[in-house]
């Protein structure tokens, strides 16, 4: 009996999102020029498979991070709900931003790889989170939290060049650094 055009769909679906979470993973280890096929094998499906839903790597690697750029912004008006203070959101959007800055090896690489295929991620991550900093930074203002003086797009850049890692430098020292920066950009009580 052949398959619903629904069941297939939904069997895709799987498939294309099961291919998102092996790269994303593969891509925390060994960066964004990691062998498909160590992707592949991760998510079970063949080669083709992969290349079937992403025609190029720049068509996967935007696709990966395109979810998570999604997942970070969607977290700024959640946090400013459950937040005590709009401050606490930021600081917490600041971590979820660092966790995603810092665990992306090599997409500073592919930002800057010219690849055209990937042009549009830079233009994507500043169109999607920029707007979702800069709510938070709105709500600290509002709330006399932070000065009216910061920018998102600022305040982005500075959190990215304190999640530049290296030997003597790794993850807990930028969580460390940025909690620092955003206490001094916190107004005095």
């Amino acid at each position: 009996m052949p398959e619903s055009g629904g069941v297939r769909q939904a069997q895709a679906q799987r498939t294309r999102s099961g291919v998102l979470a092996a790269a994303s993973a593969v891509f925390v280890t060994q960066g964004v020029q990691a062998p498909i096929r160590d992707i592949a094998e991760r998510a079970g499906v063949g080669v083709g498979t992969i290349y079937r839903n992403f025609p190029t790597r720049a068509d996967l690697v935007t696709a990966v991070y395109r979810h998570q750029i999604d997942t970070c912004a969607a977290l700024a008006p959640q946090l400013l709900e459950d937040s005590a203070s709009p401050f606490t959101a930021l600081t917490r959007w600041a971590d979820a931003f660092v966790e995603f800055l810092v665990t992306k090896h090599g997409l500073g690489a592919a930002l800057g790889s010219g690849d055209p295929g990937l042009e549009n991620l830079h233009a994507l991550m500043l169109d999607t989170l920029v707007p979702a900093c800069a709510t938070l930074l709105d709500a600290c203002t509002a709330a006399d939290e932070l000065g009216p003086d910061f920018t998102a797009y600022t305040l982005m850049r500075a959190i990215g060049n304190l999640c530049i890692t290296g030997p003597d430098y790794d993850q807990a020292d930028a969580k460390h650094m940025v909690a620092t920066l955003l206490v001094g950009c916190r107004r005095k009580a």
